[in-house]
């Protein structure tokens, strides 16, 4: 579980579904019964979960979904059927509904009273004849929402609820979102472009060019007040290099990129923007390539992408707010390049410098050091390891017709060596199934080479954002088989062709 209330200020609402037919004492009782399942979740989730009385007609239900989609902080409803509830009366509702919708199939009793059942029993405990009625009025509307089973109290439920939530959470997050591109893409590059049009329409997310020129203007009027804070910071929070300390003879290397960062803070907030990204190619008046500032910005939970690639920095900032309270950390990535022995084959991730230090294992070095391309002065990073254990890298492409996310299950290891020649922050992981089998897949759907790397969310929760979001998703993973996926590739193609329409 991940930090209770890490993302209270937003809310869930709790439905539950009955009807007249059993009079007021059952209606009472499905009430009372609703605020205890809410109560239990709300003090489980990350999220606030608010409880609405028992909806028993088509008015009052499509009342509560209008009101839930005009409410900023509900991101999301669970609906679940204690008795039978009859789903004509939810149709106008659920077409109005535009919040992402979670259907809980479970029961109020984890366990049969065996000796006391009884009709009027019978009649309050129908989760497992009323949701079916449900059920079939969603897939008749074909209307997505993710279907959890299970009892109330069981801990994995509670999990897939949380994945979900979190998700809801990420989707909300991107509604508005804004993405300040400095500078254009890397020249000659195709998948870190796209129609930021279709984007906009499709996930709700703005993305809208600036000249690098208005960044340096808010660098050059950074006062070295704000400089000398963030100094503090940096030389308590890391290891600095001993030439970066005052005194040393590179502090001054330092000081610009600090003053890149105390610039760009300012800019971002003049902008409105919670996510952004620029290129060595476009360095303007900046002394060197944000390195240390792109860094620390995505440790505060900016999205960040390198090399003008927008679609990537808006899914960093969503999966930062989705994994707000967890453990693990979540970056900006790039497979790099790769250790091919027989058997044990990983990637090695990387970037020139901007890999955000949430996902390190241990202490976090400060150093500054050439970098071959750009043309500015030695930029400063932050250097380490990534920790061990299962992560999940994603990526998002423009198709020309549509979008699709291709995400992969892989393994974060220990690099078996030292890297003393390799200043900049990495992370080895071996891709599930294998890396043949994972590169191949990841090839023929057309990934990207730029990814969001999160060690704290898992593969449900991704798919519960691609539902949610209405974007193909293709997963890779532990039981990933190359024929079976290309077919899928084909499938999809196909079925994403006719859901369009004409």
């Amino acid at each position: 579980m991940g930090a209770v209330k890490a993302l209270g200020h937003l809310e869930v609402w709790f439905l539950v579904g009955s009807q007249q037919l059993y009079g007021p004492e059952t209606l009472r009782q499905v009430d009372a019964d609703g605020r205890e399942v809410a109560g239990a979740l709300d003090a489980a989730l990350p999220v606030t979960v608010v409880t609405k009385p028992a909806l028993t007609s088509a008015e009052s239900i499509r009342r509560v979904l209008l009101d839930a989609n005009a409410d900023d902080r509900c991101v999301g409803v669970v609906a679940w059927m204690h008795t039978f509830s009859p789903a004509r009366a939810w149709i106008g509702g659920l077409e109005a509904l535009q919040k992402p919708l979670l259907h809980l199939h479970t029961q109020f009793g984890r366990e049969l009273p065996w000796a006391d059942i009884d009709m009027d029993f019978m009649n309050l405990h129908q989760s497992a004849h009323g949701d079916r009625e449900f059920g079939y009025v969603l897939t008749r509307l074909r209307h997505r929402r993710k279907t959890v089973v299970g009892h109330w109290r069981d801990p994995r439920v509670v999990a897939r609820i949380e994945g979900w939530a979190r998700a809801a959470c990420g989707w909300r997050e991107m509604q508005g979102l804004r993405v300040a591109r400095l500078g254009d893409n890397m020249r000659d590059v195709a998948v870190t472009e796209g129609d930021k049009v279709e984007a906009q329409i499709a996930l709700g997310f703005a993305t809208n060019g600036y000249g690098v020129g208005d960044l340096a203007a808010r660098v050059d009027a950074v006062a070295d007040a704000e400089v000398d804070g963030l100094l503090a910071e940096v030389e308590e929070q890391y290891d600095v290099a001993p030439e970066l300390r005052a005194g040393g003879d590179r502090r001054g290397l330092l000081v610009d990129a600090l003053r890149i960062e105390a610039g760009l803070r300012t800019f971002l907030a003049d902008t409105g923007a919670t996510a952004f990204t620029d290129t060595f190619e476009d360095l303007h008046d900046l002394a060197q390539l944000p390195g240390i500032a792109a860094q620390r910005l995505m440790a505060d939970g900016y999205g960040f992408a390198g090399e003008g690639d927008w679609k990537t920095a808006a899914l960093v900032r969503v999966f930062k707010t989705m994994a707000a309270g967890l453990e693990g950390g979540t970056s900006f990535m790039e497979d790099y390049t790769y250790d091919l022995p027989e058997g044990n084959e990983t990637v090695l991730g990387a970037h020139m410098l901007e890999i955000c230090p949430s996902i390190a294992g241990g202490r976090v070095s400060c150093e500054a050091h050439p970098l071959s391309i750009g043309g500015k002065a030695d930029p400063v990073r932050l250097v380490f390891t990534a920790a061990p254990g299962p992560a999940v890298v994603l990526s998002l492409v423009d198709l020309g017709d549509r979008l699709r996310f291709v995400a992969n299950e892989v393994d974060v290891i220990e690099p078996p060596h030292a890297l003393p020649k390799l200043p900049v922050a990495r992370a080895l992981w071996r891709p599930r199934p294998d890396l043949a089998t994972a590169a191949e897949a990841w090839l023929t759907a057309g990934g990207s080479h730029h990814t969001v790397y999160t060690a704290a969310l898992g593969l449900e929760t991704v798919t519960d954002f691609a539902e949610i979001a209405g974007v193909e998703l293709l997963p890779i993973g532990t039981d990933t088989q190359m024929r079976d996926f290309a077919n899928e590739v084909r499938w999809n193609q196909a079925y994403h062709q006719l859901a369009r329409g004409l």
